[in-house]
């Protein structure tokens, strides 16, 4: 697709992900096969997306009947473990057994707080509730004979007061807590006789309440009640004597759930019109290597886990190949006769993901060495292939926080959001049919065997009230957002802009320095060479000749690695370049009466190439690295910046060498770092005043120029919007990191009045005090605003980074950008802006480098936004960097050896700068003055000097001796 979400050019699977090659081989052979092994092309499939634009957060809404739910189970919420007549479970059994501290004898109350349940749950604005029925509160001891109705009459009541707010109930028969009374007589779900025992309870249900339920579940995860029910013992009932026991328990499951759905089927959906299902969980996997092999095991995890109990319903009545190939006899077969009883048993693929009882947080061994990963949209990709595209409903999603966090819960949210973003581009992009999507939980509750060390709910709950008061939280309030507008609908600022920028916009390209090699590498050898043009062509070297000097000084084309260089900066099709002078070269000694003069002439000389390759540029003074400070050795051994005298100094020496060539300057560049102290930063400050001051009262006249410094500028937000109490923080922390250079200068001559009463309240005194004198000084000591902004956003006060962003490793979201560009307007006016360096770090390596393609591009475009739509005075982009071999990763060249390798963001940013901009399609053409080209050898049909050549010929050998007289040009003489 041509949209900005799928960029110009995607990588091939083999730069994508080293599974891709491999893959693509295997999957020749498999993807044509039947099931159950059709979910094998997954992995290949999702390295061959688009990259980034794929990871990009999708703008849509889901299907109009998508089902919004919200889910509670029995045991973690009801409480009221023993009124009423209710019977004990396993789980009021095993809390009190072994090392278990807490019961959920109480949980959330929600057997006296079906109000306050309704009145969440109508706050949510969900079209279905899921819950589950406590089967010893309706069968105190497991069977019909100990029916109680007063606990029957609790779940009538639920379902009428759902039916009267419009919620359609999701009921769940089994969630994890069977009726002790059976497992102590009869050994629970080891024992076959649970199956008709389960489908006289199920016959119940359904004629009670099947009339206004339309969603069944059967039994709630199956793997978690077998494998660590009976296997591992985590939960109830806790057993861990037999390694086999688990799998008898697993096919007990699979016939009860069967037996209960055939008994639906037959009895009750003619009439009740509804569906059934078992909930199955799962995790997600990825292979931790390159091999086939590791492909396998990762299907084969899934089977262990996934397709125990998929497969039989889903597919053929029968077990993974994988799983029966490696646990022999010890799974139980079923009779042909059970297979067919089991297979088709499923009216909807009932999937369940998250942090419930994910296996990893018992052990490895069914990892079988991959790696586990929480990836919902391709499990349900995965899903719809290995069984046929049934329709699935997401009946359990979501994660938690740790401890007593109460009604912030920025993570719990953030993961919300993602499992939702991921559902919606497995059903728009991926072709998937995902009808209904279920957050976990309503409140918080008793968490199994985690108690209640972590919480899952929308709504806090104080165990600590009598009425355990609910309140919601801030992922309810999220939550409530997405049910209202049915998903994330693209708003006018998520779309791409269309328009251009000014003709006299600055493109431009920031290098943290340049190449310097101040030994001339033309005219300075003085062998003479053979030419031997009768064989390969090569130069050799005539010993014992030389050449006589040449007795000539130095010029600018001397120097290769400035050509090199330049010709690279004029490919890009720019107009500015920005590098940096290193202060501790030019000056070593600190005393600017000794400059380095060869290196100053070099940088003078690259100056002026850019000027005649028509290049304006943009020198930084001093450009703050944390490994070291650039200082002159002296200064840096004493007190570093209480000396800014020194600094303005240095700066009048570059004012008056370079100063006819450079137009723009940059005292500081990104001084606002946290390593920086505040004392320092405000003798740096002073030390930026005091420079621009000498370039406005010595230089500016004649030179023309114009001087500021360059802010580094990350965004942030408040991790929630719809809060104030975290507007104000995020607003304090752009205070401190921008505002505190940027206030003194852009402001009011002194620090962020934020800024200064929060340190006073917490009593901190490191914050200097301007007197008059250094306010008038600083004050006003700018021509332009220059920022410089990467890839950090994140949320504040949480320092939470949202799990939908592209991540590389660090967070890409282009509309930080615009807000930091607003920011800058919000504060300062109308004052000109420069976004001095803006970029991205890819593998140097992955020369179709297609995040940084899909990264100029957006950043670009916000910009763009923020010019053309919001008004700030943008004059100038400059991506970062130029090449990998000065800025290792970041550059729009590459190397290879000795190569120079153009990258694919080179070619595009070229493409953006050539139309200034993204013009609209079908308009007229942007009519711009044009520009007068370089030509960088039109001063060789000039006044010169004669060039003459000495040529012998003999025995195949041609020797020549060149005599090469420079020539004079009519202006700019000493350049040539």
């Amino acid at each position: 697709p041509s949209s900005p979400l799928y960029p110009h050019h995607p990588l091939p699977p083999s730069e994508l992900d080293p599974v891709g090659p491999l893959l693509l081989t295997f999957l020749a052979f498999t993807s044509a096969a039947a099931k159950p092994n059709a979910g094998l092309k997954t992995w290949g499939r999702f390295t061959k997306l688009p990259y980034p634009g794929d990871k990009a957060f999708l703008y849509e809404t889901f299907p109009k009947d998508f089902i919004w739910a919200v889910g509670t189970a029995a045991y973690q919420v009801e409480g009221a473990f023993d009124k009423d007549g209710k019977g004990l479970s396993i789980w009021d059994t095993f809390t009190r057994g072994g090392n278990r501290i807490a019961t959920g004898d109480v949980g959330s109350d929600s057997y006296h707080n079906i109000p306050a349940d309704i009145r969440a749950i109508k706050q949510l604005g969900v079209s279905h509730y899921r819950f589950s029925l406590s089967w010893a509160r309706i069968f105190p001891n497991g069977t019909r004979g100990s029916y109680n109705e007063i606990g029957t009459n609790y779940y009538r009541t639920l379902i009428r007061r759902l039916k009267e707010i419009r919620v359609q109930p999701v009921v769940t028969l089994y969630h994890w807590d069977l009726p002790d009374h059976l497992q102590q007589t009869l050994g629970g779900w080891s024992n076959p006789e649970l199956v008709e025992i389960f489908r006289d309870y199920a016959d119940f249900c359904f004629q009670t309440f099947g009339d206004d339920v339309k969603y069944w579940i059967t039994i709630d995860n199956p793997f978690v009640v077998a494998r660590h029910g009976y296997g591992t013992g985590v939960v109830a009932p806790g057993i861990k004597n037999d390694p086999d026991l688990p799998f008898r328990v697993g096919h007990n499951l699979l016939k009860a759930h069967a037996a209960a759905w055939h008994l639906y089927d037959r009895h009750y959906r003619p009439h009740q019109q509804g569906k059934l299902s078992m909930a199955l969980a799962s995790h997600w996997i990825k292979p931790s290597r390159t091999r086939l092999e590791s492909l396998r095991e990762c299907q084969c995890s899934l089977d262990h886990v996934l397709g125990w109990f998929a497969r039989p319903l889903f597919t053929d009545g029968d077990y993974p190949a994988c799983m029966k190939a490696r646990l022999g006899s010890r799974l139980p077969s079923f009779t042909q006769e059970e297979r067919e009883q089991v297979r088709g048993t499923a009216d909807f693929f009932a999937l369940s993901h998250g942090a419930a009882l994910s296996f990893h947080l018992i052990n490895d061994s069914l990892k079988f060495g991959q790696q586990e990963d929480l990836d919902l949209r391709m499990l349900l990709y995965w899903v719809s292939a290995e069984y046929d595209r049934p329709p699935i409903f997401v009946v359990q999603s979501g994660w938690y926080v740790l401890g007593n966090t109460k009604t912030e819960d920025p993570k719990h949210m953030y993961y919300l959001k993602r499992f939702i973003a991921e559902a919606l581009k497995s059903i728009v992009i991926d072709g998937v049919n995902v009808f209904g999507y279920t957050a976990w939980s309503l409140i918080d509750g008793f968490e199994w065997h985690r108690e209640y060390g972590i919480r899952r709910g929308l709504y806090y709950v104080d165990f600590n009230t009598p009425d355990m008061k609910r309140e919601p939280k801030t992922s309810a309030t999220f939550y409530r957002n997405v049910i209202q507008r049915n998903g994330f609908p693209e708003h006018p600022e998520n779309r791409p802009a269309q328009g251009v920028f000014p003709c006299d916009f600055a493109w431009g390209v920031s290098a943290n320095s340049i190449q310097v090699e101040t030994r001339p590498s033309q005219f300075a050898d003085p062998n003479i060479y053979l030419w031997n043009i009768s064989n390969n062509g090569e130069l050799m070297r005539l010993e014992g000749f030389r050449a006589p000097p040449l007795r000539r000084t130095t010029h600018c084309a001397d120097y290769a690695t400035i050509r090199q260089q330049v010709d690279e900066i004029r490919q890009v099709g720019l107009n500015h370049f920005h590098f940096s002078l290193n202060w501790s070269a030019v000056v070593p000694t600190g005393d600017v009466a000794h400059p380095n003069t060869t290196l100053l002439g070099y940088y003078r000389c690259f100056t002026r190439q850019l000027l005649q390759a028509n290049v304006t540029p943009v020198v930084t003074l001093w450009h703050h690295t944390r490994q070291c400070s650039s200082l002159p050795a002296p200064l840096d051994a004493d007190s570093k910046w209480e000396t800014p005298a020194a600094f303005a100094d240095y700066a009048r020496l570059c004012y008056r060498e370079l100063g006819p060539y450079v137009k723009m300057w940059i005292t500081l560049n990104e001084p606002n770092d946290d390593m920086v102290s505040y004392q320092e930063a405000h003798q740096m400050l002073r030390a930026h005043a005091l420079a621009w001051h000498v370039y406005d009262l010595e230089f500016r006249h004649a030179q023309g120029g114009q001087v500021s410094l360059a802010l580094h500028m990350d965004w942030v937000e408040p991790a929630f919007s719809f809060s104030r109490e975290d507007v104000e923080p995020a607003k304090r922390v752009l205070d401190f990191r921008i505002g505190w250079f940027a206030e003194p200068i852009f402001g009011r001559g002194d620090y962020p009045v934020a800024m200064r009463s929060w340190l006073r309240q917490l009593n901190s005194l490191d914050l200097p005090v301007f007197n008059e004198e250094d306010r008038q000084l600083v004050k006003g000591t700018y021509d332009f605003f220059a920022l410089s902004h990467f890839n950090k956003n994140h949320y504040f006060v949480q320092h939470m980074i949202d799990t939908t962003w592209i991540m590389s490793p660090r967070p890409v979201v282009p509309w930080g950008l615009r807000k930091a560009l607003n920011w800058v307007k919000e504060h300062y006016g109308d004052v000109p802006v420069y976004v001095m360096a803006n970029g991205v770090q890819e593998d140097p390596a992955r020369f179709k480098d297609s995040l940084r393609v899909y990264y100029l591009y957006n950043y670009i475009n916000e910009a763009l936004k923020a010019y053309t739509l919001d008004g700030v005075n943008l004059k100038g982009y400059f991506a970062y960097a130029l090449n990998d071999q000065r800025d290792p990763g970041f550059g729009l060249y590459g190397q290879v050896q000795e190569e120079v390798i153009v990258k694919a963001s080179l070619s595009n940013y070229r493409n953006i700068i050539q139309h200034n901009g993204f013009p609209i399609q079908g308009a007229a053409p942007q009519q711009c003055p044009s520009m007068t080209q370089a030509c960088l050898g039109c001063h060789v049909l000039m006044k010169r000097h004669v060039v003459g050549f000495l040529t012998l010929v003999g025995s195949g050998m041609l020797i020549t001796l060149g005599l090469i007289i420079y020539y004079k040009a009519k202006r700019h003489k000493d350049c040539y």
